[in-house]
Parts: structure tokens; C-alpha cells; sequence
């Protein structure tokens, strides 16, 4: 019931469409209003941000992902540990095209990929635009780019809540003339320390494919 309950809430946050409206005040400045009462002026979450920085480590593929899960829309693969991760066609009216889960544990992944280029920085607010219309709260709570298997990603780590359960998710953002991918993984707030090498592990079995 537990697993069934975080993953419901998760789909809830990245497909809902959002509860949010566009007005303008009498000034003439685009604000968004959210269900929640909270409001925003549209343009703060599309500014750059040029402080976003780059780890130096050279992140790559774990010597136990001996699995390599291809996408059918995107050139890239997810190498993971067969042992450790089952994984499924999400449903046809689902933005993601795999879900995941780590075997008997409440962790789950996503990979949802796009056939439009999206730059990095716009793929960011996206998925921070997508969070926040179900959990008002969201937070980034961590983003810098890395290098992947020698493809650039930008990671984010963001937390929010919603109904008073408390989650957390890593996710890696890349794009290519090809088109563009959000890679997911998430679970509870208080499970995080637990799974937090299970999420890199999974993450970093990126590649890009000829």
C-alpha cells in the first residue's frame, strides 16, 4: 500500500495538467495563481541562471549494471543492474516511456523522453513548473552539471509534499539535436539517505547511443 501510494502521488505531480492560471495585475505584469492561493510573477522561474555549477568528477556506468535498456524515441540507453531494478512500459497515455523500481523497495525511476531539442536550462523549468502545480513547496535543492559517461546532464535534486507526505526526487536533464530526456528517480523524504546510492547508481547508467 506504501509503494502504491508515493508512486500514485508521483504520477500525480508529472503528468497532472497544472492547476495554475495566467493574469495580469494593473500594473500590466504577467503573474501565475495557483489553486493553493500562492502566486508568482510568470517570468520568475524562466530566468537564467548563470551560478549553476559543474562538478568535476567524471561520473560513469557501475561495473554491476550489465543491463542495457534502450529507448525506442531517443538515442539513448539506461545501463542498470537486473538483479537490483525490474522495469515496464509506462502506459500509452503516460508521458514516460519506462518505469522502474527497485525490487521489494520503495524507490522508483522514470525515463521520459522527448523528440524536441529543449535547452538544458529551459528543460529545468519544465520540470520545476510541472512540480510545483501539485507541490506547492517544491524546492531545488540541489543542481549542478555533470559529465555522464562524456555526455553533459544537468542533475537536480528537489523536495516538496504533498497531502503531508514528504518525497524527494534526483533526476538528470539532457538534451541533443535528437531530443531531450528527463531520467527520474524518487522516494520519500526520510528513505533518502537509505536509497541515495541506489539513485546515483541507476543515474549514472546513462548513455548516449550511435
Amino acid at each position: 500500500m506504501k509503494q502504491l501510494l508515493l508512486l500514485s502521488l508521483f504520477f500525480f505531480i508529472m503528468f497532472s495538467s497544472p492547476a495554475q492560471k495566467k493574469a495580469v495585475t494593473e500594473t500590466g505584469e504577467q503573474v501565475i495563481l495557483y489553486e493553493d492561493g500562492t502566486w508568482k510573477y510568470s517570468n520568475d522561474s524562466m530566468t537564467t541562471n548563470s551560478e549553476i555549477s559543474t562538478n568535476p568528477i567524471a561520473f560513469k556506468k557501475s561495473n554491476g549494471s550489465t543491463f542495457l535498456l534502450k529507448s525506442t524515441k531517443l538515442n539513448i540507453g539506461i545501463w542498470l543492474n537486473p538483479q537490483k531494478w525490474s522495469f515496464k512500459k509506462a502506459g500509452e497515455s503516460e508521458d514516460a516511456e519506462y518505469e522502474l523500481t527497485l525490487k521489494g523497495k520503495d524507490l522508483y525511476g522514470l525515463i521520459i523522453p522527448e523528440s524536441i531539442e529543449v535547452p538544458l536550462e529551459t528543460l529545468k523549468n519544465i520540470a520545476l513548473e510541472n512540480a510545483r502545480s501539485a507541490a506547492s513547496d517544491i524546492k531545488i535543492v540541489k543542481e549542478e552539471y555533470r559529465m555522464v559517461n562524456n555526455i553533459k546532464v544537468l542533475f537536480m535534486q528537489m523536495n516538496g509534499s504533498i497531502q503531508g507526505i514528504k518525497f524527494t526526487y534526483y533526476g538528470y536533464y539532457f538534451s541533443s539535436e535528437k531530443g531531450s530526456l528527463q531520467f527520474l528517480t524518487y522516494t520519500a523524504q526520510s528513505l533518502v539517505e537509505k536509497y541515495a546510492p541506489d539513485m546515483e547508481e541507476l543515474l549514472n547508467g546513462l548513455v548516449q547511443l550511435e
